[in-house]
């Protein structure tokens, strides 16, 4: 039987031979691992496993890896992430640290460096958990105009004067657009990242969830300032309207 000490590993690779390579050396250094095949296996098994690393392909089926990776920073900012991946120009770099990756390794890579890069990335996740022990919490609230949400809570208290209860997924929702108020947001991007799009869900789904938070906190529903239609495009969100 295993200890609950031992460090789980999350490889999500759709190279069968690149992501077995990994995990029989990774096993060899005493680690637990697990295979994922595509974005949405790897993000079920994230939240099935938990595990206390995440060694992720860009390249994916389905949901790409850097859909996986923002996903997971909607929830969880400290999980140690590691790209690897076949695409080593520098903007695809930039983007990575850009959306929270803590490490970047572009194929091919040598087989020492990578487990170095992994030891180093476990160590540095035990530290932030000791962190998490002597540090205040971060700030769980976020105020546009007249609303505000306390994510610790799950709960708003809007323009109208009403509080509301926030779902999970309008959770997910609020958070994926203010990390990126003033971007334009796709639907198709929406779905991957804040559903983690399998091919069940529609666009209507999201047009659906933005209908229910413009009434939650805009002052005129049928003429929102804050989470606008882009035509052709999607939506975005605008925490610096004055009205």
């Amino acid at each position: 039987m295993k200890e609950k000490s031992t460090k789980q590993i999350l490889v999500i690779e759709d190279d069968r031979h690149i992501a077995e390579g990994l995990q029989l050396n990774l096993k060899m250094k005493g680690y637990d691992v697990h295979i994922a095949s595509d974005g949405a296996s790897g993000l079920r098994q994230w939240k099935e496993i938990h595990p206390d690393l995440i060694v992720l392909d860009i390249m994916l089926p389905g949901i790409d890896g850097m859909s996986v990776l923002r996903n997971i920073r909607l929830e969880d900012e400290r999980l140690p992430i590691l790209i690897l991946s076949a695409k080593a120009d520098i903007d695809d770099k930039i983007e990575g640290l850009a959306f929270g990756v803590d490490d970047y390794l572009s194929k091919p890579f040598h087989l020492d460096e990578f487990l170095l890069r992994v030891e180093r990335l476990l160590l540095r996740g035990d530290w932030s958990k000791g962190k998490d022990k002597l540090m205040p919490a971060a700030p769980q609230t976020f105020e546009f105009g007249d609303n505000r949400i306390d994510f610790s809570t799950s709960t708003a208290q809007c323009a109208n004067g009403k509080t509301v209860r926030l779902t999970e997924q309008e959770i997910k929702l609020l958070k994926l657009f203010i990390s990126n108020r003033g971007k334009p947001l796709s639907r198709g991007k929406l779905l991957e990242i804040g559903w983690s799009y399998t091919g069940r869900t529609t666009t209507r789904t999201v047009d659906n969830f933005i209908v229910r938070i413009r009434k939650y906190f805009e002052k005129n529903p049928k003429k929102p300032v804050y989470f606008k239609s882009l035509r052709s495009v999607g939506y975005v969100f605008d925490d610096k309207v004055e009205q």
